[in-house]
């Protein structure tokens, strides 16, 4: 029996419905709300959000008012919900075929399949990487732990007290998201920078509660990797390269923003590239015992397995990865024609088709790991389609040589964008695969009706997205995009992400990219990865990852993940020296009383993430329907220059309630 569900025994869990018509009715209604969310706000800020959460909670929500359903049944739905809602990830690299002028909109058929084809490789993908990544591993999984925690408290019959802290954090987190990004009553961060000698030296970290929440959920491991790619890009990189080339022209925080855009996020792509290659060679026995393990006996589904093992038959799975490839290469066929490229178009289309499976697996699998150590949310999956754009625009010219005409370098930077649409939807989507089904193997759910329950997400995301990106383009135009009729050029949606990726392409076709910043990134990434295996020889964790990640997120991000994995330490410390100095319990029932604490900080995270994440629902919603976002933000015009102040306040006083709620034993764990 599960300690924290008494109610719920695996006998009680088999006889549970678990993949129904309305959870797949609900499930596709949350998907068509979260797609235009996410897409506007990704269009806009570069940012998107995880939807499995608010997903979790919704569901619980509407099943009540239908006469109740069981957590297997809402864990379905949450599944399908974030499974489509991950395909909006195609916006980093799939508007720039616009930027380019090689579209003139987005063409239903070809973006369709785009996020339909590169969306069930992922699936396909996600199936062997299951058992090497989740079941046979001790990865944390943040957000997928936390959307269990959400399921299993919204229907625990004694769960009071865990289900009012769940709330509460959810609460505090969603008022203080809605006077931040809404009302504009807080700030969103502190930030400053200072020039010395010419260096530029940039510190500042942002206000979130669900980014605190994700660095508790993570650990300090990865918080100190994090916090080494942070001294290691603001505090040498951007300072030196500063120093070296001075722009009088820019004030200090502007030069260092620019250094750190255009240069050193470059050196942390390289880092990424080197540690996701170790990494995915690393995972190479486990995939391959995995895929051996699938093949063995009934392959998933037959009654020899237990329930909570039976994946979708790996047999199924390669005949269906190997009927993509014709559809593939129909896509990059159809693509390469206006080229003419003769009898080189089938070429072309086989080899792009190979390079999308090979290459879209491996990066599948390096997301897949990250989304185990860091959570969906702080993968970077930006750096994937950087990493794939880089290696595109390379490859392609040597297949095609002179043969794509006058307009060869458009076409090239094209072809590039579409590949890097493709395998960052597939990487995507086994990334938020995984987190789902740790969730479900925290619920007990079956995999491989998670798996059709992902399909149907795909299906369901495929079709909707196409419309949806037409209609944001029509109505208010990209940045750099010819502008239509009617439209306000100072409305234009900047879709920063995709921008990144078409100068880059753009940059290598044209011979003007800077390689000694990827070049220096890779040596590091050398020196950091043999660091990794030193210490994990010494049951330390330090991933090189995500030292790389720490100089490719933004500055704010990546210190308040980092403040949160420090606090939860400094709570775990606190803990165990209350209760040393009590001295009424040692031993076990020290480690339970940290573990119930630990238990209370995990809710809290996840309310955070909850809180914050409905918030954001909602204001992008509110955003897309009123077409800007000054209505709802005129009400802190009078506290713009308190704001940040105010802002931080307001975020000291709850990083101080939260530790002192985790570093307490107000929780006490059931015997069993």
């Amino acid at each position: 029996m599960d300690a924290c569900n008494p109610t719920i025994t695996p006998k009680t869990q088999d006889r549970q419905a678990e993949l129904t018509l309305r959870g797949i009715a609900l499930g596709a209604a949350i998907t068509v709300v979260f797609m235009a969310a996410n897409l506007y706000m990704g269009l806009k800020t570069g940012m998107t959000f995880s939807s499995s959460i608010p997903a979790a909670m919704i569901s619980m929500g509407a099943f009540r008012l239908m006469g109740g359903a069981g957590i297997l049944e809402n864990n379905i739905v949450q599944t399908q919900a974030s499974a489509a809602g991950t395909l909006c990830n195609v916006i980093l690299a799939l508007p720039g075929l616009v930027l380019i002028g090689h579209w003139h909109g987005f063409p239903f058929w070809q973006t369709t399949a785009v996020c339909l084809l590169g969306g069930l490789l992922g699936v396909a993908f996600s199936i062997p990487l299951r058992r090497a990544l989740v079941s046979g591993s001790d990865l944390p999984y943040p957000e997928g732990i936390a959307a269990a925690e959400v399921l299993k408290t919204g229907h625990e019959e004694q769960g009071g007290h865990g289900l009012r802290d769940l709330l509460g954090a959810a609460a505090a987190a969603g008022m203080i998201g809605l006077a931040t990004t809404g009302l504009k009553i807080l700030g969103e961060g502190l930030n400053g920078a200072v020039s010395l000698g010419g260096a530029v030296f940039r510190s500042g970290t942002g206000f979130s509660l669900a980014l605190v929440g994700v660095g508790y959920l993570v650990g300090i491991g990865a918080s100190l990797a994090l916090l080494t790619g942070v001294l290691v890009a603001w505090g040498i990189a951007v300072p030196i390269l500063t120093a070296l080339s001075p722009d009088p022209g820019k004030s200090a925080g502007a030069a260092a923003e620019a250094v750190w855009s255009g240069q050193v996020r470059l050196m942390g792509a390289g880092i990424i590239a080197v540690g996701g290659m170790w990494t995915v060679g690393s995972l190479a026995r486990p995939i391959f015992a995995s895929i051996r393990a699938a093949l063995s006996g009934s392959g998933g589904l037959g009654k020899d397995h237990p329930r909570e093992e039976r994946d979708l038959p790996i047999t199924w799975v390669a005949a269906a990865t190997l009927g993509l490839c014709v559809p593939l290469a129909i896509l990059f066929g159809y693509f390469a024609k206006p080229a003419d490229l003769g009898s080189l178009m089938i070429v072309l289309a086989v080899a792009a088709t190979l390079f999308t499976i090979l290459f879209g697996f491996l990066m599948a699998a390096a997301c897949g790991y990250l989304a185990g150590l860091l959570g969906s949310s702080s993968s970077p999956i930006s750096g994937i389609g950087i990493l794939t754009t880089m290696a595109t625009a390379l490859l392609l010219p040597v297949i095609l040589g002179h043969s794509a005409g006058a307009d060869g370098e458009r076409f090239v930077t094209g072809m590039a964008l579409l590949l890097t649409s493709v395998i960052i939807t597939t990487s995507s989507i086994a990334n938020d695969n995984l987190q789902d089904l740790k969730t479900g193997q925290v619920v007990g759910a079956t995999p491989w009706h998670q798996q059709v329950a992902l399909i149907l997400g795909v299906g369901v995301g495929a079709v909707v997205i196409a419309p949806l990106l037409a209609l944001l383009y029509e109505a208010y135009g990209f940045v750099g995009a010819p502008a239509h009729e009617g439209q306000d050029p100072g409305s234009a949606m900047p879709a920063p992400q995709a921008a990144l990726m078409t100068q880059i392409a753009n940059g290598i076709t044209q011979n003007e990219l800077p390689w000694s910043m990827v070049l220096i990134g890779a040596g590091l990434g050398v020196v950091l990865v043999a660091a990794e295996s030193w210490l994990k020889r010494r049951n330390l964790t330090f991933p090189a990852l995500t030292v790389g990640i720490g100089m490719y997120l933004p500055l704010s991000v990546e210190m308040t993940i980092a403040i949160g994995g420090v606090l939860g330490w400094v709570a775990e410390r606190r803990l165990r020296a209350w209760i040393g100095s009590d001295g009424g319990k040692t031993g076990k029932k020290a480690d339970k009383a940290v573990g119930a604490a630990r238990r209370r900080g995990v809710l809290l995270a996840s309310g955070f993430l909850v809180g914050e994440s409905c918030v954001g629902v909602l204001l992008a919603g509110t955003d897309l329907l009123a077409g800007h976002s000054a209505a709802i933000a005129i009400a802190g015009k009078d506290f713009a220059p308190y704001a940040t102040g105010l802002g931080l306040a307001v975020f000291l006083a709850g990083l101080i309630v939260y530790l002192r709620m985790v570093s307490t034993p107000a929780v006490t764990p059931r015997e069993p």
